[in-house]
């Protein structure tokens, strides 16, 4: 039984947290699972991470952003992603198309034609089957993110952060419009939640969503 999750949100929603956590409950419950991320994931595209996350790459174009995007998603599909699911695996992805729709779409406001069109090619026809969305305010996020880098002296991925507030609430309000397009796909969670309910209820929602789908053909 193959499946594709991906979790989406803002700076600082806790993404990558929460991922970690349902991974370790998954696995506890016996399923085979892999963790992933975007950008990154592999090698090759781990060394596109560093440049399109480090705050001295501050004016890097947009249209030069969206394309080493696509080009780390096209590797990644390729060397985890894909290898994952054939293996029957369930692949657990930190940000997958759906965030270059949000921060390259209505965060940079690129063409949105453009980017179904790299998603399309990068994606290679694998698309999420779940997608959960963790949302809080911009200002909470970003408080996070910074808080997070203060305390372990790292900025080396802070590039996003430093972005201006309207571009992240563009961002914000480019998820929940694609929340709103494809309900049967996203599940909308609540960030400001304790870290240990969001965790039961990311759980509860993923246990019900396999045990829905455990007899598709």
């Amino acid at each position: 039984m193959s499946f594709f999750i991906t979790f989406e949100g803002i700076e600082g929603s806790g993404k990558s947290t929460q991922i970690t956590l349902l991974r370790d409950a998954l696995k506890k419950s016996g399923y085979p699972v892999v963790e992933t991320r975007e950008p990154g994931g592999c090698p090759i595209a781990d060394q596109i991470r560093s440049i399109l996350l480090h705050p001295k790459n501050s004016n890097i174009n947009a249209t030069t952003e969206l394309l080493l995007y696509a080009a780390a998603r096209a590797q990644h599909v390729n060397d985890v992603i894909r290898p994952s699911l054939e293996q029957e695996r369930l692949v657990l992805c930190d940000r997958y198309t759906d965030a270059t729709y949000a921060y390259q779409g209505d965060g940079r406001n690129l063409d949105a034609k453009l980017i179904r069109q790299l998603n399309l090619v990068a994606a290679q026809g694998i698309f999420p089957d779940l997608t959960i969305l963790i949302d809080l305010p911009v200002e909470t996020g970003l408080g996070r993110a910074l808080s997070r880098e203060a305390t372990l002296q790292d900025d080396s991925e802070g590039r996003f952060e430093r972005e201006t507030i309207d571009f992240h609430k563009r961002v914000r309000d480019g998820y929940l419009n694609l929340a709103k397009q494809e309900p049967s796909r996203f599940v909308l969670v609540d960030g400001a939640l304790a870290i240990e309910d969001l965790a039961v209820k990311i759980l509860q929602v993923t246990l019900n969503f396999l045990e829905t789908r455990a007899d598709r053909p």
